[in-house]
C-alpha cells in the first residue's frame, strides 16, 4: 500500500488537543483537511507526522512548539495608549486586527487587555509557545 510522501496531496481527519486536554481544532465534523505535503501548507511538524502514513492508518503524536508555532515571544506584545487606537474601531476582547507594515505583509495582532489608558495588542499566534497532541487518521491519497 502507498505511503504519504512529499509532494502528495493527502486527505486527513484530526483532531488537536492541548496537555489539559482541551480541545483547540477538528476536522471530525467537516470534510477531511487537504493539502499537499511539503509545500507548507500546515505547520511543520503536522507535515512530518503525516508523511510515511498509508491511508486508513491513525496515529496520536505530539509536536513541540518548535515545530508548530513557535515560542511565545514577549517582544510581540504591545501596549498602545487609548488615545493613539483609531477611533473607529470599537476594541473588544480577543479581537483579531490587521496591522500594516511599511513592507510586507500585514502583521495580525489580538486584542488580549482592555483598560480606560491603554489596548494590549498580541502578535504571536494564539497557540505559541505550546505542545500540541494530534489524533490523525490519513483518509486518502488523492
Amino acid at each position: 500500500m502507498a505511503q504519504a510522501k512529499s509532494g502528495d496531496t493527502v486527505r486527513i481527519h484530526y483532531t488537536g488537543t492541548l496537555a489539559d486536554g482541551s480541545e483547540f481544532d477538528s476536522s471530525r465534523d467537516r470534510e477531511p483537511l487537504e493539502f499537499t505535503l511539503g509545500a507548507g501548507a500546515v505547520i511543520p511538524g503536522f507535515d512530518t507526522a503525516v508523511g510515511g502514513m498509508q491511508p486508513g492508518e491513525s496515529k496520536s503524536v505530539t509536536i513541540p512548539c518548535a515545530e508548530a508555532y513557535g515560542d511565545y515571544v514577549d517582544e510581540a506584545v504591545a501596549v498602545v495608549p487609548r488615545d493613539q487606537f483609531p477611533d473607529h474601531i470599537s476594541p473588544e476582547l480577543g479581537m483579531a486586527l490587521q496591522i500594516p507594515q511599511q513592507e510586507g505583509s500585514p502583521v495580525v495582532v489580538t486584542i488580549t487587555e482592555i483598560s480606560d489608558e491603554s489596548i494590549t495588542l498580541d502578535g504571536n499566534h494564539p497557540l505559541a509557545g505550546k505542545d500540541l497532541n494530534f489524533e490523525i487518521e490519513l483518509v486518502e491519497i488523492v
